[in-house]
Order: C-alpha cells, then sequence, then structure tokens
C-alpha cells in the first residue's frame, strides 16, 4: 500500500499555475501519493504537474469535485452531458499524469438529501447507470478506473454504504468500476468499518481508500476503528493507495461546503505530517 495527500488539505481550487509547489511539499512531508482534487480541469495542465510528480517519483490519483450543477443522475439532458464531459475531462488527465483512478462521487451532486418516490429514484438511478456506463468505457480505453465513492446521509441520498455501492457497480455492470471508501463516510454510515472493506475487497471493487478522522482532521487523533480499518486492509491483500483527505477552515470554500466551522488540527501540513505517519505505523 502507498500512502498519500490530497490537494484539498491546502488550496482549492488546485490549479498548475499556482499549486504546483505542493508536490514537492507532499513529498517533503513523505508522501508517496498526490491526489490532486480538481474543481476546474482547464486549470490543471497534465504536462507540467506530470513533470513535477516525476521530479519527486510521486505517484498520483485524481479527485472529482462534485458541487450543485454537477450530477449524471439529474432529470436535464444538459446537466448530465456537462457532468459526463467533465468527468471525461478528469479521465484525461489522469491519463496524462499516469494516474490510474479517478475518485469521488462520480454519480451524483454532493447535497443531494430527498425522499423521493420509487419511479423516480428508479429513473435517476437509470439515468445514473447508463452515464457511468459510458463513463467507464472512456476511461478503460485510457486505462484508468473510476472509483465511485459512498458519502454519509447528509451529503447524499443516493449511495452511503459500501453494499449500496456494491450493487450500483453491479448495475454498471464494467470492470473499470468498483468503489473507494473512505473512513469518514463508513464512521457514520457502516455498522463495521473493516466488515465493509472487507465485504468491497473479496468482490474485487476495493480501487481506492480515504484515511479520514471523524472530526475531519488528523487521523489516529478521533474515533475512527482504525484497528479494524488496518487489519481488514492488511488481511485483505489490499494493493492500492491509502490518501489522507482532510479539511481546516483555511481552505474557506471548501470549508463551507464539509461545513466545518472550527479548527480540528494545529496547522494543514500537521494533518499531512502526523496522519502519514500513524498510517504507515498501523498498516505496518
Amino acid at each position: 500500500m502507498r500512502l498519500g495527500v490530497n490537494t484539498f488539505i491546502w488550496r482549492s481550487p488546485f490549479s498548475s499555475e499556482n499549486d504546483l509547489d505542493l508536490v514537492e511539499h507532499a513529498a517533503d512531508l513523505g508522501a508517496e501519493v498526490f491526489e490532486v482534487a480538481v474543481e476546474d480541469p482547464a486549470l490543471v495542465d497534465a504536462g507540467d504537474l506530470a513533470r513535477a510528480l516525476q521530479r519527486r517519483s510521486l505517484a498520483a490519483a485524481v479527485c472529482g469535485a462534485y458541487g450543485p450543477g454537477r450530477d449524471l443522475g439529474d432529470p436535464d439532458p444538459g446537466v448530465r452531458a456537462t457532468t459526463l464531459a467533465y468527468l471525461g475531462r478528469l479521465i484525461a488527465l489522469a491519463a496524462g499524469i499516469g494516474a490510474g483512478v479517478v475518485v469521488g462521487p462520480a454519480y451524483g451532486s454532493v447535497g443531494l438529501a430527498r425522499a423521493l418516490p420509487d419511479a423516480e429514484r428508479r429513473a435517476e438511478r437509470d439515468r445514473v447507470v447508463s452515464a457511468l456506463r459510458e463513463a467507464a468505457e472512456e476511461a478503460h480505453a485510457h486505462g484508468v478506473r473510476l472509483a465511485l465513492e459512498p458519502l454519509n446521509r447528509f451529503e447524499t441520498d443516493r449511495v452511503d454504504t459500501a453494499e449500496q455501492g456494491l450493487r450500483l457497480c453491479e448495475d454498471i455492470g464494467h470492470e473499470a468500476v468498483g468503489l473507494h471508501l473512505d473512513t469518514f463516510h463508513m464512521h457514520l454510515e457502516e455498522r463495521d468499518s473493516g466488515a465493509a472493506l472487507r465485504l468491497v475487497a473479496s468482490a474485487g471493487k476495493l480501487f481506492h481508500v480515504h484515511a479520514c478522522e471523524n472530526d475531519r482532521g488528523v487521523p489516529g487523533r478521533g474515533q475512527v476503528a482504525w484497528g479494524s480499518v488496518t487489519s481488514a486492509l492488511r488481511e485483505s491483500g489490499y494493493g492500492g493507495d491509502v490518501v489522507i483527505e482532510s479539511f481546516t477552515p483555511a481552505v474557506t470554500s471548501i470549508a463551507a461546503a464539509v461545513c466545518l466551522w472550527r479548527p480540528v488540527a494545529p496547522d494543514q501540513d500537521t494533518i499531512a505530517r502526523e496522519g502519514l505517519s500513524f498510517l504507515r505505523s498501523a498498516l505496518a
């Protein structure tokens, strides 16, 4: 397993013009994987980022940002087309920087919280499945995999648990589609985070893991069941990446999106430095 950090820890939106220094910074703090969170693909030059990664021998991952207006299940075909085009640009970026995976809740906008009639829910799911099949073909052609992230109930009404995520993967029915499990969301939604990881790994669909504390702060300082999580990762033979995606109020746009109103770490670098050290020890 390789350990890494997500750029949301420090800045957003990421741009090649202003933020390539984070590659050096992440490597200096002990990261092996640089996960770039991409709000606007036009701001990220694949060539420049690839060269920066190569200079420090860092692996890469691409993380999508699905705010309002990015929803593959939306009844408006224009919204679906725009979202699919955005996902296509993430796939192309991943291929351009040598990242094998595009992660995040690509199935819908963050913040959906609705009690829909069954027929409307089924129609919405059909639109999501159809769009993700198309995206999966594009990803496969680029040598990239899509890792769909279940979120907690306060952030989506579509996919909250590993079991629901596996059902969505089954409906899509493509080898390039799997799951991205996040310890923060699992802490809220799963009865047993280790069991959820084992379930997805046993299905061959555990493509990516985010290591996040229950308060979004430094991994290892909170209530996440790290013993269960790390033993499940080791015993299941997971060989993918484990990336810290945490937040501080310093990144104001993201802090508002994740409802973070107070400091949860001494500073941004502590999240990466201490979090990576903790994970390295826990996974040894």
